[in-house]
């Protein structure tokens, strides 16, 4: 159940304990947060399959709500971290949104958060995130934050350092639908949404391993990876639009008798 990952920023009596309440704290906002996908809004997810079941996978995705990580971990390893809780990924998570307050702090540490101070350049996290992936999952948003007009946004290079430090296995994912479900300055997740998370196949980048690990290398990973996004992003769209299609030549087909016209 525990990864080698500590948190120093708390004392030896909260990291004796620390593996058995994040497991239980995660799974139980999980189970509730998965309740809440799948009764309460069209929760649809493809290619979890592409998803490997072993630690030192990386999880990278577009960002588009505060919830996402949630729904990404839900539809990739939902139910079975309940018995294999290695599963449960990590996730990077940026200090003024959730480490403002000590109660908020506290419930980042036991969802598995690695604090990120202000403007993201913390190379302390970063060599905390390599050395949590390295015994588990994470979901890691290369673009540092949320995007307001949903689009997929450049990423940084950080993710690309972590990708060649931990030569993890690396699913592309996108997530659609969150802006709907919890716009940038709303508290309160937004019910009966289209939700679809898309994972891609492990992203191949051994060509860059040869290559020298600096900054500009990161980047032309990272730049791959998040045209592989993308693409995917475009096809649940391009999915999307396809489905209300159909459903409003069903509707007109269904309509249609109740017209009064004769044939």
């Amino acid at each position: 159940m525990s990864a080698a990952y500590r948190a120093d920023h708390r004392g030896k009596l909260f990291n004796f304990f620390w593996p058995f309440t994040r497991y239980l704290v995660t799974m139980l906002a999980v189970t509730f947060g998965a309740m809440y996908l799948l009764l309460f809004n069209r929760f649809r997810v493809i290619g979890r399959s592409n998803v490997p079941n072993r630690p030192n996978t990386l999880l990278l995705s577009n960002h588009q709500s505060m919830l996402d990580s949630f729904a990404i971990g839900i539809g990739a390893y939902y139910p079975q971290g309940w018995w294999k809780p290695y599963l449960l990924p990590w996730n990077p998570a940026a200090s003024e949104n959730f480490y403002r307050t000590p109660i908020l702090a506290w419930i980042g540490d036991q969802l598995k958060c690695i604090p990120v101070r202000p403007g993201r350049r913390d190379l302390k996290a970063l060599h905390r995130s390599m050395e949590a992936l390295r015994e588990a999952t994470m979901i890691l948003f290369p673009e540092g934050t949320r995007s307001r007009d949903g689009e997929v946004k450049r990423g940084r290079p950080g993710a690309g350092l972590m990708i060649l430090g931990t030569k993890a296995t690396v699913v592309p994912v996108a997530i659609d639908g969150m802006r709907d479900v919890m716009p940038i300055g709303t508290p309160i997740p937004r019910p009966f949404k289209r939700i679809t998370v898309s994972y891609g196949e492990p992203f191949d980048y051994s060509a860059y391993l040869g290559r020298p690990r600096s900054k500009e290398t990161a980047q032309e990973l990272v730049d791959e990876i998040m045209e592989a996004i993308r693409r995917q992003l475009d096809e649940i769209r391009t999915g999307a639009d396809q489905d209300d299609v159909r459903q409003r030549i069903a509707s007109d087909v269904t309509e249609k008798p109740g017209t009064g016209e004769g044939t």
